[in-house]
């Protein structure tokens, strides 16, 4: 007696979202598997084919076979990668911050030798000091 003509509705729902997630899931893991092939730096091109035709032609197989045998090293890229984009973020933002702040700086300097607070002289030599990055 299939599940749908069950005398419990509740029940039929229940089961349909199970499938669902387990759908995703399934397929979640079948795309995580495929990027850390196609990105995996110590595969040749010949071992990621194998390794594409394997998981391809014989799914269930190939991604279990694929996480058993490699999942401890992924696991590791995955972190690896973060890490250097998370590094090329900070780098651009301080590159972006770094030469706005430069020009705050110049703009508050000239504000201070307008009003007098700081002589021609400090002015130029401080910014100098922002110019030359010291």
């Amino acid at each position: 007696m299939p599940l749908a003509d069950s005398s419990y509705p509740a029940l039929s729902v229940f089961w349909t979202i199970v499938e669902v997630f387990l759908w995703v899931l399934w397929f979640w893991i079948l795309i995580m598997v495929l990027i850390d092939l196609f990105r995996s730096p110590d595969l040749s091109g010949f071992a990621k084919a194998m390794w594409f035709l394997f998981v391809l032609f014989i799914p269930l197989i190939g991604v279990l076979a694929y996480l058993i045998i490699r999942g401890s090293s992924m696991h590791e890229r995955g972190r690896q990668q973060a890490r250097q984009q998370d590094e090329e973020f900070r780098a651009y933002v301080q590159d972006a911050a770094g030469s706005q702040s430069a020009a705050d700086e110049l703009t508050k300097l000239a504000g201070l030798r307008d009003h007098g607070v700081i002589t021609s002289e400090e002015f130029e030599r401080e910014k100098s000091k922002i110019l030359t990055g010291s």
